[in-house]
C-alpha cells in the first residue's frame, strides 16, 4: 500500500499478536471445554436433597418446575447427555459471570472455585487461540 500514509497502512494491516483483554465469556466459551463440562456435570448432576445443584440455579433464571422435570427425564440414564449440560445449552448466552453469581447466591464455592480459575487461566488463552 505505497500511496497510503504509513499510519493508516499500520491501522489496516492485521496485528500480529493482538493485546486486547479478553471479554468475559459467555456459557457458550466454557462449553466448548470438555474438562471443564466434565467437572460441571460431576458437580452439579447429583441430586441430593441437601446440596444445591442445576434445578436451583435453572430455578432461579426461570425455568418452571415442568421444563426441570421434563429435562431431569429426558436425561435420566443417558451417558450423553445430562442436566446440567442441558442447563448451560439452554442459557449459553449468560455470562459466565452471571454463573458464579448463582454459585455464590446457592453457597456452592467448589463449582465458584473451579470457575474462577477457568476465567482465570484458561479463558485469555482459549480466547486468544480463536481471535
Amino acid at each position: 500500500m505505497p500511496d497510503f500514509p504509513k499510519q493508516l497502512q499500520i491501522l489496516t494491516s492485521p496485528c500480529e499478536k493482538c493485546c486486547c483483554p479478553a471479554p468475559p465469556p459467555k456459557i457458550s466459551d466454557l462449553m466448548n471445554d470438555k474438562d471443564l463440562l466434565d467437572s460441571l456435570r460431576l458437580k452439579l448432576d447429583p441430586n441430593h436433597c441437601t446440596i444445591k445443584n442445576w434445578k436451583n440455579f435453572a430455578s432461579r433464571w426461570g425455568m418452571s418446575y415442568d421444563e426441570l422435570t421434563l429435562l431431569e427425564h429426558r436425561t435420566q440414564g443417558s451417558l450423553s447427555h445430562s442436566p446440567t449440560q442441558e442447563f448451560l445449552l439452554r442459557y449459553n448466552q449468560k455470562t459466565v459471570t452471571e454463573l458464579t453469581e448463582l454459585c455464590r447466591i446457592y453457597q456452592r464455592i467448589d463449582v465458584l472455585r473451579l470457575l474462577q480459575s477457568w476465567i482465570e487461566k484458561d479463558w485469555p488463552s482459549r480466547w486468544q487461540q480463536t481471535h
